[in-house]
């Protein structure tokens, strides 16, 4: 992936900033769980001023036992299927609104590399996941190009956009 596709700081705030204005419109509060962002989304979240009228808190959860006692991963979906899998990001996504006060969710978990990829789920494997309180959540795998960076800004990116999709 060439270096004009991955998002720039410019367009993730943006990105962020639509998000905020549309949860704010719609009377709703945001959790993030994140793995393979470490926090990134959250911090672009509270990049943007007045974002604690509609941003409840983060949650960064990268090892397995992290997982399980911030968000209620069950040990046997780890075991069975890995960290990097539709079953535990749509574990992560719901526990985060359980263990939350938001009322929309969004988590992800993937491999950003450069190490940790396999020939089943390579570097740039990303799960990610959304969800409103009371409905049910939905997952998307993404196959992302680039180095530890460009993945990370791309899922970043895609968790954003998927937000305005579940809130609208």
């Amino acid at each position: 992936m060439d270096a004009a596709t991955v998002p720039d700081d410019t367009t993730l705030h943006a990105l962020a900033e639509r998000v905020g204005r549309t949860l704010k419109a719609h009377h709703l509060m945001l959790v993030t769980a994140e793995s393979c962002t470490g926090g990134w989304i959250a911090k672009t979240i509270t990049d943007i001023p007045g974002c604690s009228d509609w941003f409840d808190c983060g949650l960064a959860a990268y090892s397995y036992e992290a997982k399980q006692a911030l968000l209620g991963v069950r040990p046997e979906t780890l075991m069975e299927h890995g960290a990097v899998s539709r079953e535990t990001v749509l574990e992560m996504v719901s526990g985060a609104l359980i263990h939350s006060g938001a009322s929309v969710a969004v988590a992800v978990t993937g491999i950003a590399g450069p190490g940790g990829g396999t020939p089943d789920k390579p570097v740039g494997t990303v799960w990610i996941g959304w969800k409103r309180r009371g409905g049910y959540p939905v997952a998307e795998l993404f196959h992302f190009d680039g180095d530890r960076e460009a993945v990370r800004r791309q899922t970043v990116a895609a968790a954003l956009r998927g937000l305005l999709d579940t809130v609208a």
